[in-house]
């Protein structure tokens, strides 16, 4: 059976080897942060901090920090619920393999939270201020809870059946935020708790809110999960725990998770809103100063032997790339019965997930054409976008399965050269323009403002890849250095663009800038002629530094989709617009330069890198993690 606490499954994590005890000092303030940072990125243990510098509570990280360690969490529990995946594509599966699937009712049993009296969770009392106040990047605004279980509840509908359990950031303290009074409360568009902070609203009625922190590791895990609107992520919970969750009724006028660690209870005030961040975020750059709901806190609730979990969030791969994973693992096989024709979506997470979708669908539309072109692509293209948080993206790349029976979708660089190789600039793209991306995304016009393009390719190859740069290849003033991406694909170092300021400071404050154009990518679409020999190449890709964005096919994901706005920032040699439809004769070019609306990349505190370096030293604390 599944952990019935946090605390349970840290002692077995730590008798299985797999969690290693910091009982020095450790300050909250950055230093815990960048010791997670490099402890993931090295593939170690789970870190708990037994000692945070003025708080009383200890900290546990890096519980998901490998697929391993997060199948090994869940590992009583992964093939029953992946089991109940199947019985929701199919239903008659159950009758074909009964005894298959019998072990997967218990599972669908322990999907009924469970409503208890009383439960560790109310063990004491304390405040906001007594929490670990766990700061992870030099800019952001304060201390912010990475690893929140969001409770809420529809108005017009009360009850755990229709509650969303979501994982929203949730800042501390700093900014306008009264000390142990408020806290700030960051959710996206498109989030179920906005629906439900919107009934609240329209009856008149107090929005409360819930926040678990800590608990099983069930509770997290399903907080991410996506879940069709209307189904309760508890029912995730119980299914992954392996037990139902316990629920204590009405706190707060909301129920409580009898197991969690730690409880925030509260009231959303109905006409307040309050600047909330900076925060260095999942895209690798900090998501700015915004207005957002503030809630209000009735009450600090906390075990007696509590633990407090928190996660780095930042230019990915990051502990939380084990949640994509997971997800994957688990929702994966469904997707062809939500979305009918796809065989697989794959959305990118080296790209910061939302910027970039890679899909691969069936192109089943007059399957006697001689050439076949896009057509039942685009109409599931239009499925996609139209899709959850699928509706983010800015970037889908579509390939039809007929062309590569063995195309993975997860193969990235396999998917790009495929569709590179049969694309038509003249008729593949597809663009939508002055609509949503994601809130955390600065490249478009403004906040959850931008564009998206979809490029679609069907067909035989066209064109084969060049993997060479041209020892002729002239250059406008101001570019150069042309370095080799990946087969038909090169990167071009372009002047920079200006108005970029130069310090963290200046870029945090600028906030949200106007998006000037300054014709460099006009310019180096115009200067390159027909038979220009980087034109050979499919796509080109304005940068600042040509080499970092080669040295990897990771920097080049980052660089190129997280500092472009398709409609904004995509040109093209011998560009066209023929009846509202834009195209190009030539290579496609991207402008994936750092602009002056763009947030600040993500940079690490020197003086907390060599107090972390002293620290890792032969004799110190953390030798031998990294």
């Amino acid at each position: 059976m599944g952990y019935r606490s946090l605390r349970e499954c840290v002692l077995d994590l730590e008798r299985t080897g797999q969690l290693r005890r910091i009982p020095d000092e450790i300050d909250p303030d950055l230093e815990a942060a960048e010791i997670q940072r490099r402890v993931y990125q090295a593939g170690g243990p789970a870190l708990l901090f037994e000692r945070l510098k003025g708080c009383g509570f200890p900290a546990v990280s890096n519980l998901f920090g490998t697929i391993d360690r997060t199948r090994f969490l869940f590992r009583d529990t992964l093939e029953q619920v992946r089991r109940l995946v199947e019985l929701k594509i199919d239903p008659g599966a159950a009758l074909a393999r009964p005894f298959r699937y019998a072990r997967a009712l218990p599972t669908a049993w322990a999907m009924r939270p469970k409503f208890v009296s009383a439960g560790p969770v109310l063990g004491g009392e304390t405040t906001i201020s007594q929490l670990p106040p766990i700061r992870s990047w030099p800019g952001d605004g304060g201390p912010f809870i990475t690893l929140p279980a969001v409770y809420s509840e529809d108005a017009a509908a009360p009850g755990w059946m229709r509650s969303n359990l979501g994982m929203y950031r949730v800042q501390l303290s700093g900014n306008a935020y009264q000390p142990d009074r408020e806290v700030g409360l960051h959710y996206q568009i498109h989030r179920s708790i906005g629906m439900h902070h919107a009934a609240a609203l329209r009856r008149g009625e107090p929005f409360r809110v819930n926040i678990f922190v800590g608990g099983p590791p069930a509770l997290p895990l399903a907080a991410v999960m996506p879940l069709p609107e209307g189904l309760s992520e508890l029912t995730f919970a119980g299914a992954l725990g392996g037990r139902r969750v316990r629920m204590i009724p009405q706190r707060n006028g909301l129920p409580l998770a009898a197991d969690a660690d730690f409880c925030i209870c509260g009231v959303v005030e109905p006409d307040r809103q309050a600047p909330e961040g900076p925060f260095g975020d999942h895209l690798g750059y900090y998501s700015l100063v915004h207005d957002f709901p503030v809630l209000k806190v009735t009450s600090v609730h906390h075990r007696r032997d509590a633990i407090w979990p928190f996660t780095v969030v930042g230019r990915p791969p990051q502990e939380d790339t084990s949640f994509g994973e997971i997800i994957h693992e688990l929702t994966g096989p469904a997707i062809p019965s939500v979305l009918p024709g796809i065989k697989g979506v794959h959305a990118v997470d080296a790209a910061g997930v939302h910027p970039l979708l890679l899909a691969i669908g069936h192109e089943r539309y007059v399957p006697y054409a001689r050439d076949r072109v896009p057509q039942e692509l685009l109409t599931q293209a239009n499925a996609i976008l139209g899709q959850g948080q699928l509706s983010l993206a800015k970037y889908l790349w579509i390939a039809a399965a007929e062309d590569d029976p063995a195309l993975d979708v997860h193969n990235v660089a396999a998917v790009l050269e495929h569709v590179l190789a049969r694309v038509d600039w003249t008729r593949d793209l597809h663009f939508q323009t002055r609509t949503t991306i994601d809130t955390l995304d600065y490249s478009g016009a403004g906040l959850n403002a931008g564009s998206k393009v979809v490029i679609a390719a069907a067909g035989p190859a066209r064109r084969t890849l060049r993997t060479e740069i041209p020892s002729e290849c002239p250059l406008p003033p101001g570019f150069g250095d042309v370095r080799l991406a990946f087969p038909g694909v090169v990167c071009v170092a372009a002047p920079r663009h200006q108005g970029v300021a130069a310090s963290l400071e200046e870029r945090l404050r600028a906030g949200l800038s106007q998006r000037p154009s300054d014709g460099v990518l006009r310019g180096f679409c115009e200067a390159l002629a027909d038979d220009h020999p980087l034109n050979r190449f499919p796509l080109i890709v304005l940068v600042d530094d040509s080499r970092f964005a080669t040295e990897s096919l990771r920097n080049w994901l980052w660089a190129t989709f997280t500092r472009s706005d398709p409609a904004a920032d995509i040109d093209g040699v011998g560009a066209f617009t023929e009846e509202k439809h834009w195209g190009c004769r030539g290579a496609l070019v991207i402008d994936a330069r750092i602009k002056p609306h763009h947030a600040p990349p993500l940079v690490e505190d020197p003086d907390v890198t060599r107090r972390v370096d002293a620290l890792a030293a032969s004799g110190g604390p953390l030798h031998g993690l990294f």
